[in-house]
């Protein structure tokens, strides 16, 4: 949630910087700023009320005490009134604070200046593009097909079982998929993250504190009855340790990994795109979560950034880095790297991370503060990235790896594995 004080400073300015997101704030901003007066004039009314009912009590007790029992009951009837007042302008009060946080959290975060305009994934600016080239026999097929083939993966069995978008593991695939989870975990340990294996399932506190909820609503899984929802991301419980915390400024940065399964409806996620680990309903990822000053955070998105590419690259996976624009990055992001690699069978770039600084936006949200060198309480800024989501990584190694003998493992797999190729 952006800071009301941001708003109040300069609305304009806020406005023409979501206009890059395209988002219209304009009107919503005339809002907040319309509630947040009447909210500062209730507050001063209900405050002038408290302070003269104060004076009064203490005018009473002195009448009553002077045996100025007429003039202390005429005092006693006007304080009742002023009673009644500030009650019924506290009810305001608090019915305008309700009325303001629910336009609040329908903004989007500020992007980050260098974030560029665009309407969609095509407007996407390429930053860095690994050179590659794959030669595949003239017999290559997409990884759905080397699934069935070498009996890796059931797509038809996860339908039956569950639905379409929860697939079987299975042998030697299930193996690689635990191979790649440990392999991330020992990265991200040997790059001093601490790790955690979070719940799955989630509060409505936490869903909003990372501002999954409202924006997300629709696309997350719910248990009504506990009114829980599954995890989209590890990044939920994972940042939501700190809501509400104010941590010292030793204790930044804070760097935590998590390897969980993530759930996502994927509504309207339809057509050719969609095949096999494209996009699924269940699938597995480790994520890497960092809290940090404020005066660091563009520094160590930098340093997640190079991070995430060393794993492509020890993986032998040819990738590209893209700085997503206005109108494909995400409402609480201020700026986002997102990494493809490439999947040759498919002839086409597959999205296996984000990461993203969100500045201040979560913590404003979830009051996660830390006290500066002044001792002065300030909010962290936070920041994540998937480091790696598998399925993608998946289907591009099989893809690329695939030889008419088998599917080849990348040699940063092999101890983990056991095995040098599918087959």
């Amino acid at each position: 949630m952006l800071q009301l004080n941001i708003i109040k400073e300069n609305p304009k300015g806020v406005t023409e910087l979501l206009r890059i997101k395209n988002f219209d704030a304009e009107a919503l901003v005339e809002e907040i700023m319309e509630l947040d007066h009447r909210r500062r004039e209730t507050q001063k009314k209900m405050d002038d009320g408290l302070a003269e009912a104060n004076i009064l009590a203490k005018e009473i007790g002195i009448l009553f005490k002077s045996g100025k029992g007429d003039e202390a009951g005429a005092l006693k009837e006007k304080s009742a009134v002023l009673k009644n007042e500030t009650q019924s302008l506290g009810i305001i009060l608090e019915e305008t604070k309700s009325a303001l946080d629910e336009k609040m959290v329908l903004l989007p975060n500020l992007p980050h200046p260098s974030v560029p305009a665009g309407n969609s994934e095509e407007d996407n600016e390429v930053l860095v593009a690994s050179e590659f080239e794959i030669n595949l026999h003239d017999d290559a097929v997409p990884h759905w097909e080397l699934a069935k083939k070498y009996d890796i993966i059931d797509f038809d069995l996860g339908a039956k079982v569950t639905g379409a978008g929860f697939p079987f593991y299975k042998s030697k695939g299930a193996r690689l998929q635990r191979a790649l989870i440990n392999f991330f975990l020992d990265e991200a340990l040997e790059a001093g993250y601490i790790e955690y294996q979070p719940p799955l399932f989630v509060n409505e506190d936490s869903a909003y504190g990372t501002g999954n909820l409202p924006d997300k609503d629709g696309q997350m899984y719910h248990i009504g009855e506990d009114n829980l929802y599954a995890i989209p991301t590890a990044e939920i419980p994972i940042t939501n340790i700190y809501r509400d915390v104010i941590l010292g400024q030793d204790a930044l940065p804070i760097k935590n990994v998590a390897y969980s399964s993530c759930f996502r409806r994927e509504a309207g996620s339809y057509g050719k795109d969609v095949r096999g680990l494209n996009r699924l309903h269940q699938f597995d990822k480790v994520e890497i979560v960092q809290i940090c000053h404020p005066e660091r955070s563009y520094d160590t998105l930098e340093e997640m950034r190079i991070y995430v590419a060393s794993l492509l690259e020890k993986l032998e996976l040819p990738y590209r880095i893209l700085k997503l624009c206005g109108g494909d990055i995400s409402f609480t992001s201020s700026l986002t790297y997102d990494f493809e690699v490439f999947s040759a069978a498919q002839k086409r770039w597959l999205e296996v991370s984000s990461v993203s600084n969100f500045e201040a936006f979560q913590s404003n949200r979830m009051k996660l503060r830390f006290r500066d060198e002044n001792n002065k309480t300030r909010l962290a800024h936070t920041l994540n990235g998937s480091a790696l989501a598998l399925p993608r990584i998946v289907a591009a190694l099989l893809e690329n790896n695939q030889l008419e003998t088998g599917i080849n493992i990348p040699k940063a797999l092999r101890a983990y594995t056991g095995f040098d190729l599918i087959s």
